[in-house]
């Protein structure tokens, strides 16, 4: 009698390269100069994370975010590169790495498709030359240009393109220009977040300082127009901020909505893995001083259990324009206890409009993607 073996649940790596140029004004990720020993020694501590990494699952997804990516030399990816490759057993069905307009080279690009990488994500944020200046961007819009020539030129077979709206004084016009011109590119994948005034950023500053203004109104109204016009020129919404054409969802990024597991390398890198949801030190010297010294350095552990991971598998399932199946959420954490909170929840935010509900499958209403971020602090109160 044969039984039917399950399948591992996907397993992601993402790795954080925490070197930028230049910050930009709406920036909170963590980063550092580009010196050339401090290169050095991440590339080097960088072989010991990857030498870590767990060996008895594959590997599914890989993601490189952070500075960006794109800010190493040809060579550092390359060593990069080869180092994360050495340790896993199979080459990944999928690998993103992230890049800035201005860092885009034809011999940067060489190197990653030779590694293996199967899409590149470009921060454009807009083709507005005075809504970059205003965000603190380095690149003009002639320098987007040149970079996608290059992309399209490499012949990876996914690209991304990261668009900004709610800037400080953008007009909606200004918006939808945005996304034609990001559409008429051809990415199978286009990516719209709205500004927000993230603490100890310049942007932050402005708002304290009474410079700029949040508007909630016209926020919304931009996020509507996105939606619309996106679904018109051939973009299918698969989260709020993430819409692709077919096969172009990023798969990494669904796992990780989904509370599947992932192993985050570099400073700053956050981790799901083993039961605990843990992050590297957001700074470098800390970081290195931990891998040099063989204790891989964690901080802000929390220990996972059940409870957690079904509620944050609710509040970013609903994200998702596919939505929860709530049943199959509560057999995969048996263990989360009394669910009828929960429930009641869901029930309250159905009567209000907010989600559409067909048996255990929910599905946030255009309304209530709107006022996702709410639904999800009350859903974790």
């Amino acid at each position: 009698m044969s039984s039917q073996v399950k399948e591992p649940a996907p397993l992601g790596l993402y790795v954080h390269v925490p070197f930028c140029a230049s910050t930009c004004d709406f920036c909170a990720f963590y980063q550092e100069k580009p010196r050339r020993g401090d290169l050095e020694r991440y590339l080097a501590a960088m072989d010991l994370e990857f030498a870590a990494l767990p060996q008895d699952r594959k590997i599914e997804t890989v993601f490189w975010g952070g500075g960006p990516p794109g800010l190493l030399a040809a060579k550092d990816l390359e060593r990069l590169g080869r180092s994360q490759l050495k340790n896993l057993a199979h080459a990944p069905s999928e690998w993103t790495v992230e890049m800035a307009p201005s860092t885009v080279k034809a011999d940067k690009l060489a190197v990653l498709r030779d590694l293996g990488v199967t899409r590149i994500s470009m921060g454009v944020q807009s083709f507005d030359a005075k809504l970059l200046e205003s965000l603190g961007r380095l690149h003009q819009p002639n320098q987007i240009y040149q970079a996608w020539e290059r992309i399209q030129a490499a012949g990876f077979p996914h690209t991304n393109l990261d668009l900004i709206f709610a800037i400080p004084n953008q007009t909606a016009a200004q918006w939808e220009a945005d996304i034609r011109e990001a559409a008429r590119l051809g990415p199978d994948h286009i990516s719209t977040y709205c500004l927000t005034f993230e603490e100890d950023t310049a942007l932050y500053v402005k708002l304290s300082q009474g410079k700029v203004r949040i508007d909630d109104e016209r926020d919304a109204q931009f996020y509507e127009r996105g939606w619309e016009l996106l679904a018109e020129l051939g973009y299918e919404q698969y989260e709020i901020s993430n819409f692709a054409r077919t096969g172009g969802a990023c798969q990494h990024n669904l796992n990780t909505w989904r509370m599947h597991e992932w192993v985050g390398c570099g400073p700053s890198a956050a981790s799901q893995y083993g039961g605990q949801r843990y992050q590297r030190p957001a700074n470098l010297d800390a970081w290195l001083a931990g891998m040099e010294s063989g204790v891989p350095p964690r901080e802000e552990v929390v220990a996972l259990d059940d409870r957690i991971l079904l509620t944050d598998a609710i509040i970013f399932g609903l994200r998702m324009n596919a939505g929860i199946d709530f049943a199959e959420i509560a057999t995969r954490f048996p263990k989360a206890g009394d669910l009828g909170s929960l429930q009641a929840h869901l029930a309250r935010f159905e009567m209000e409009k907010l989600l559409d509900v067909a048996g255990d499958s929910f599905r946030l209403t255009q309304q209530g993607r709107l006022l996702a971020d709410s639904i999800a602090s009350e859903i974790l109160r």
